[in-house]
């Protein structure tokens, strides 16, 4: 069935005096019987000569766009393309991502369907495209870093776990955030996210400080892993966006 965008008009809008405006408007598309939605924040400055840097930002499961829009991506890169995604409902009738292949790759194809609607409309850096998500979405970060490696330059998930059948081979710069004190995705399982994209990526084992909690392993690579570890539970500490785009920022696709 062919996938059909809908738009629905503006949403919000904020003005600053010192830096871009920032607009945000809510689409939705229609896919195969699904009605899907995203809020996009774009900057009304002018396009670089390479495009606008795109980021994709998911929601945690159970939680919505409208509420996971205050983490401030769109804030912390004023000048970059904003999305966040709507998750559909799932189990008890929470929203939240597809963390493995399967189910039709519905979260998948909606992702496909919002970058080809985005390449139509904006102009889009193609090398600085990026995912970041907490805890489902933080998974669903990892399913398109394994499902997706040619089109993000890198990814940011936070309180997040690999699934075992999702097996990333592509060598991509990693930013996992997570909590020593995670009861709802432990912080075991965290680690052992790392481990694997420490070995994906072929950074090695020894890693370099980069500030309280922070380590880098692979820090001269073109795919280093970088971690934040802090001291709470299943969280999204204040400070969080600001870390994922100075990460983003710092590593873009080879063409």
């Amino acid at each position: 069935m062919r996938m059909r965008l809908i738009y629905t008009g503006w949403f919000l809008l904020i003005l600053t005096v010192s830096a871009p405006r920032v607009s945000a408007e809510v689409f939705h598309w229609q896919i195969d019987g699904e009605m899907r939605e995203a809020i996009i924040y774009a900057s009304v400055s002018e396009d670089s000569e390479n495009g606008r840097p795109l980021v994709l930002a998911f929601h945690g499961y159970g939680d919505n766009m409208e509420n996971f829009q205050h983490t401030n991506v769109h804030g912390a890169w004023r000048n970059a393309i904003v999305v966040y995604p709507q998750g559909l409902n799932r189990r008890g009738g929470l929203r939240g991502w597809q963390v493995e292949v399967g189910d039709g790759d519905r979260d998948l194809r909606f992702v496909d369907e919002i970058l080809t609607y985005l390449r139509e409309s904006y102009r889009v850096d193609e090398n600085r495209i990026y995912a970041t998500g907490f805890s489902n979405g933080g998974m669903f970060a990892y399913l398109l870093w394994a499902e997706r490696p040619d089109v993000f330059a890198a990814y940011a998930p936070v309180g997040a776990r690999l699934r075992p059948s999702v097996k990333p081979n592509r060598p991509r710069p990693i930013f996992h955030v997570a909590g020593e004190r995670d009861q709802v995705v432990r912080f075991a399982d965290q680690k052992t996210a790392i481990e694997v994209a420490v070995q994906v990526n072929g950074v090695g084992a020894s890693k370099e400080g980069c500030g309280l909690g922070c380590a880098v392993y692979g820090s001269k690579s073109d795919a280093p892993v970088m971690t934040w570890i802090h001291s709470g539970a299943h969280v999204y500490p204040r400070g969080t966006s600001e870390r994922i785009v100075s990460f983003f920022r710092d590593h873009s696709r080879t063409p």
